[in-house]
């Protein structure tokens, strides 16, 4: 970064860039009092891009906080962008590298801003997050709509899940070049898997390649929070100069005004985490001040301004452990106690809150206040909603503002009372304090179950096909996954018994073969995951105290003709290195295999179903063996398996 050389260059060479996360738009659309904090804080980013006078507004994913937005909440959203993104503002920057490819997965292919039939004064370019992810049979986001209708520049949609290519977008303004780069959202595992097998190429400009200031926006875990369950930041290559990094929530800063900019020594890139503009969870993270970042970038130099967000509403997040607030000994008026002290702590805090009050005429006034209350005996707990009915008209959240929880005590106690213990785990996963901790959670539940408690094993459905589908349909009420998993398993599994050409008798045989060469295959990854987790699990109990699972050659055509050359380059390489870089091609080293579909997958399944058929009337003595072998054709149409889960 060099400020005094930014400051001191032409304007005309420097892009101006407002960088915006999660905005989250419809969250908590449905409460009455909180049901346009998130339109709020993204028309005050709408107007702040307006005001500094942006080249364009860049999002790291996460626009909308429902994969399917309701009506009303696309309809506010589109009127927002008609209102701040249109006009007849010049708008100095060249597209320079091929709009086709660019946008090749959505049906707008051409930048906004050079579409004849719009007027656009502030472009909007977007990746999508995981709330916002592409769903259905076409696999289309909520993104392609606004696509399609030119409020926004959707990039970085990648459907082939068997390798990734991600070509940069060029823009130049003046003496300066941008290539921006975007990953949207891809499944922590299976991104990490691609990395690993080298299946993920990064093409570079060739002419003047050391000249372009090279920008990431990506939306992933970035914490770690399990195996391969975050995107690494040694896994990038080291010809970036900055990540934009989304996904995350809490907005990282060196103070009130400098976002933090980590350096990464290794691969010698800044990482800059902006955070969310609206508290979708209620936590530590979430209760820091949101902000968005105005980024000025001149050649190879750039500098970072922080905006403080002021139309977000007020939010104090604590903890009360009880054992040590003085309070008296227990006796028939404890619970009593516990709510007059709380009583007066919240009264405080409400006070505490009216701080964060700017004086914008748009910011909700009743905050947001949250408070975790550690107890250590029964008589110390109470009903939390009907306490939290006192500040009914004080503070926006008064069904959940107090969180009861148990003090954790000795690990003997694990063994006096096993099924306690096991329903504070579980209270522990509802909790959710972490808002981005539920699928880590949920994994390692549904694990344990199958592998411990259970002491079962899925004959034909995986874990990883149930987590998948669940995680889908809770997070994204995305119903129509268990369709597309069920039919394509359905298929695999008919296709596997009549490549197998097997006698109905031995149908539970082949299926268990089956499921061992599926154990190996993919599931084995998640029990490796259950092992490692428990094992840490164990370590810390001897530690301290029993804890539960913690938080998750192409060629470019530009508009005057010329061609920039693009050529892929190795995400392994290390160092800057910019002037004796090798360019060369990154191979991929498995072929992939074709699947048979259409007609001839019907077909076989058709087959299935006749032979099944006639063992079921062949005769009297068969009959038992005919009536398994269909409950476990019937049991075949829930099948999932993880070698093929890259298929949708």
């Amino acid at each position: 970064m060099d400020s005094l050389a930014i400051s001191e260059a032409p304007v005309d060479d420097i892009f101006r860039i407002l960088i915006a996360t999660d905005t989250h738009l419809g969250y908590a659309e449905d409460d009455p009092e909180r049901c346009n904090d998130s339109f709020i804080a993204f028309e005050e980013v709408l107007r702040l891009a307006r005001a500094h006078e942006v080249d364009f507004l860049l999002l790291g994913g996460d626009l909308f906080h429902e994969t399917r937005p309701s009506t009303q909440c696309m309809h506010k959203c589109l009127e927002l962008l008609r209102q701040y993104c249109l006009g007849d503002k010049p708008i100095s920057v060249e597209f320079l590298s091929d709009q086709k490819l660019n946008f090749q997965h959505a049906s707008q292919t051409i930048v906004n801003y050079y579409d004849p039939n719009l007027s656009i004064s502030i472009p909007v370019f977007s990746i999508h997050g995981n709330h916002d992810d592409p769903t259905g049979q076409k696999q289309l986001s909520c993104l392609d709509i606004l696509s399609v209708t030119g409020f926004v520049n959707y990039f970085g949609k990648w459907t082939d899940l068997t390798e990734v290519k991600i070509s940069p977008i060029l823009l130049r303004k003046g003496n300066s070049k941008i290539a921006l780069y975007g990953l949207s959202h891809i499944k922590d595992e299976r991104l990490s898997r691609l990395f690993r097998d080298g299946k993920v190429q990064w093409f570079r400009p060739d002419e003047d390649t050391e000249d372009w200031f090279n920008i990431f926006v990506c939306h992933q875990n970035r914490e770690e929070r399990g195996l391969a369950k975050y995107l690494a930041e040694e896994s990038l290559p080291a010809f970036l100069d900055l990540v934009v990094w989304g996904h995350e929530h809490e907005c990282r800063l060196e103070d009130e005004r400098r976002l933090e900019l980590k350096w990464n020594p290794t691969r010698e890139f800044y990482i800059m985490q902006p955070g969310s503009s609206v508290a979708t969870s209620l936590c530590i993270g979430e209760s820091q001040m949101k902000h968005v970042a105005l980024l000025n970038v001149c050649k190879r130099k750039f500098k970072v301004d922080t905006l403080r967000l002021k139309t977000v509403r007020p939010f104090i997040c604590e903890t009360v452990s009880l054992s040590e607030c003085n309070l008296p000994e227990l006796g028939d008026n404890t619970s009593a106690k516990v709510q007059d002290y709380l009583e007066e702590r919240i009264n405080f805090w409400i006070d505490e809150a009216k701080k964060q009050l700017t004086g914008h005429d748009k910011q909700p006034t009743l905050p947001l206040i949250r408070v975790r209350v550690e107890y250590k005996d029964e008589e110390q707990t109470f009903n939390t909603i009907r306490f939290g009915q006192r500040f009914h008209s004080r503070v926006a959240n008064p069904t959940d503002l107090v969180l009861l929880k148990r003090e954790k005590k000795a690990s003997s106690r694990k063994t006096k009372d096993n099924d306690r213990d096991e329903r504070e785990e579980l209270d522990e996963l509802l909790e959710n304090e972490s808002g981005e901790d539920w699928e880590s959670k949920m994994n390692y539940y549904m694990l344990r179950y199958f592998d411990e408690v259970s002491r079962k094993t899925l004959q034909v459905l995986s874990l990883t096909g149930m987590n998948d589908a669940v995680t889908s349909f809770v997070e994204k009420n995305d119903k129509e996954k268990f369709k597309m998993i069920l039919d394509h398993q359905m298929n695999k599994v008919c296709k596997y018994l009549c490549d197998k050409k097997i006698d109905v008798d031995r149908i539970d045989e082949e299926i268990e073969n089956y499921r061992i060469q599926r154990m190996h295959a993919g599931d084995q990854q998640e029990r490796e995951e259950l092992q490692r987790l428990k094992s840490t699990r164990e370590r810390t109990q001897k530690i301290e105290e029993p804890t539960t699972i913690e938080d998750e050659d192409t060629d470019i055509e530009n508009g005057d003709g010329d061609i920039t050359i693009i050529q892929p380059v190795q995400s392994t390489q290390r160092g800057r290195g910019r002037g004796s870089r090798a360019r060369g091609t990154t191979t991929t080293t498995r072929a992939t295999t074709s699947r048979a579909r259409g007609r001839a997958r019907g077909t076989r399944a058709g087959a299935v179903s006749a032979n099944t058929t006639r063992a079921n009337t062949s005769a009297a003595s068969s009959r038992q063996s005919s009536r398994t072998s269909q409950k476990t054709l019937t049991q075949t149409r829930l099948i999932y398996d993880e070698d093929d889960e890259d298929d949708f």
